[in-house]
């Protein structure tokens, strides 16, 4: 079973993500579990105090280094040494604007951790020796500023679980995700065999009935079942897309 420790200021925020879809089904399941942490507990003064002003001086207020340490010290987790050299399947991740980018390839690294633990960065930013001491790494979700960290944490959390074996009710459905990376998953005994493996492109075009809809056709192929030429379609309407939309996630030859 996969653990998520999320360590926030605002735990009450969890709620409502953690309660829908697959992450609910899968947690219902027992293949995941998700505890939320009030780093406020954490404090030793009688304002709870979390932040403080940035030596040198600058505008906001940047979390504080002892709260931070002492909630993830408190669950018991390997000490990062341990973590980085692989010794333990845990890991501590701050949620940084600062941090690469979380991709697919990373959600399914992070799928196969026992034990991973979130930090939700808020104000502007966070005492630096946490990224260097605590945290085994910073992750973004974007090249956008967000008020804190629990609207990306959430996201990780999502884009992970899904990836867990039973998560999904139909586990070949992972083969059609956008970014899709590593072994696919098999097809159902029976099934027909049009669903592509994207390889990493962006998810080709979907149409469902009615066949016509307000004077537009769904594209003829789809309804012929030559599932050969319904993989071809589906192919080349995927790379289309990612030119358009997403040209970096192409070699430069394909663009």
């Amino acid at each position: 079973m996969l653990r998520f420790d999320l360590i926030t200021i605002f735990p009450d925020f969890f709620h409502g993500p953690l309660d829908y879809g697959i992450l609910r089904r899968a947690r219902e399941r027992a293949l995941v579990e998700v505890h939320t942490h009030d780093l406020r507990n954490f404090t030793h003064d009688r304002h709870r105090t979390v932040d403080d002003r940035p030596f040198g001086g600058g505008e906001g207020m940047v979390l504080k280094p002892e709260p931070l340490f002492e909630a993830v010290e408190s669950l018991g987790i390997a000490p990062q040494q341990a973590r980085l050299d692989r010794e333990v399947r845990e890991t501590v991740i701050l949620m940084s604007a600062a941090g690469p980018l979380f991709a697919q390839r990373t959600a399914s690294e992070l799928a196969r951790m026992e034990r991973i633990v979130i930090l939700c960065g808020r104000y502007e930013g966070v005492d630096e020796r946490v990224a260097q001491h605590l945290a085994d790494r910073e992750l973004s979700i974007g090249d956008f500023v967000l008020s804190g960290g629990e609207i990306a944490a959430a996201a990780i959390v999502d884009a992970v679980v899904r990836l867990l074996p039973g998560a999904l009710g139909n586990e070949a459905s992972q083969r059609q995700d956008s970014f899709s990376v590593g072994a696919p998953a098999p097809v159902s005994e029976g099934a027909p065999d049009s669903t592509l493996d994207l390889g990493g492109l962006l998810d080709y075009p979907h149409y469902t009935r009615p066949p016509e809809f307000r004077g537009w056709q769904v594209p003829e192929v789809l309804a012929n079942g030559d599932h050969a030429k319904i993989r071809e379609w589906r192919r080349q309407t995927a790379l289309k897309k990612t030119k358009m939309n997403r040209p970096d996630l192409l070699p430069d030859e394909s663009v």
